[in-house]
């Protein structure tokens, strides 16, 4: 069974070989998808300190080293006609280029082992309070419903733009992402999310499904009243499942069957270990989210961890995650 065709089985609770800690994959992205500018680099190259202007046109700022830059400058934080804005062009040689050039360097070999992801990294949601800020949108929803439509009508056309690029190289997975939750509730209501949001990412879900593309959807925070959302819209799998954030056996119970989950190894532990403590919460993990697959293990956030750290979780999962699963002592 080659990687491939064990990560299916998983994403299908359909009788695994083994655990995985994700999806077996090389990553596409686009030029702005990571915060660069149409002249300078992003989250990931940027040092310490730095301060640069995105795509498009959020003023950013990094803060600490091994993390994104976060907004600070929001064009459209005054909520101007939509029409003046500069909205950036996903067929603009600068931003889709990137796309097709680290696609021709996918060789035969990695194609046969792994899926060719496409990144939509702040898809809707964060891509519209970076431009117009979190204030402005949440009144918005409520204040002027017509103008939240339309910037989030108009993010979305740049990720459909950008998709048919992903389409044409022939990705298998798409990663899409918005946090919606907080440590201790929602972010945005249901009720919002469902008449903003969902209208929206069914467009760009749609087009995917339409092309059997895997949906692997990303939100940090407490999202167990989004679920019964996230299923609807067909999303494949779920990451990260913070675990501080949220019921895991729940969200296990309503997902079971139905969408596979990726994370729920708490951040806090992975930093700060030691390794044998990482080393049994990952049996304790695995057994409680994958005994009938469905569950990639792994840090419910992305951090510079300790790198003894990450080696005591890869090799647990290698230890525990041979099927069937044992249960912990």
């Amino acid at each position: 069974m080659t990687p491939k065709e064990n990560a299916l089985r998983i994403l299908r609770f359909n009788q695994p070989a083994y655990a995985m800690a994700g999806l077996p994959s090389v990553g596409l992205a686009y030029r702005g998808c990571n915060g660069e500018g149409y002249d300078c680099p992003g989250h990931d190259v940027q040092p310490a300190g730095a301060h640069w202007i995105d795509i498009w046109g959020t003023a950013r700022h990094k803060e600490l080293p091994g993390v994104m830059g976060f907004p600070r400058g929001f064009p459209l934080a005054d909520k101007p006609d939509p029409d003046r804005y500069a909205w950036p062009d996903p067929d603009d040689e600068r931003i889709c280029g990137p796309i097709y050039q680290r696609a021709e360097r996918i060789d035969a070999a990695q194609r046969e082992a792994k899926f060719i992801g496409g990144s939509h990294r702040a898809t809707l949601w964060e891509k519209a309070y970076a431009i117009a800020s979190m204030e402005t949108m949440m009144e918005s929803f409520y204040l002027d419903p017509p103008w939240a439509r339309e910037v989030l009508r108009r993010v979305m056309d740049f990720q459909l733009g950008i998709a048919r690029h992903y389409l044409a190289v022939g990705i298998a997975v798409a990663g899409l992402g918005d946090d919606l939750g907080t440590q201790i509730a929602p972010l945005l209501g249901p009720a919002i999310v469902r008449e903003f949001l969902v209208p929206e990412y069914r467009r760009l879900i749609g087009l995917y499904k339409q092309h059997g593309v895997i949906i692997n959807f990303h939100s940090c925070g407490h999202i167990e009243e989004m679920l019964e959302i996230f299923m609807e819209l067909g999303i494949d799998v779920l990451n990260p499942v913070q675990a501080t954030a949220n019921d895991l056996t729940r969200v296990r119970a309503v997902t079971q069957g139905k969408m596979a989950l990726q994370g729920a190894i708490a951040t806090d532990l992975v930093m700060k270990g030691p390794p044998e403590a990482i080393r049994l919460e990952v049996r304790r993990r695995l057994w409680q989210l994958g005994r009938e697959g469905g569950y990639f293990p792994g840090p419910d956030q992305g951090m510079p961890f300790p790198p003894e750290n990450t080696a005591a979780l890869h090799a647990a999962v290698a230890e525990f995650g041979q099927y069937p699963l044992q249960p912990p002592a």
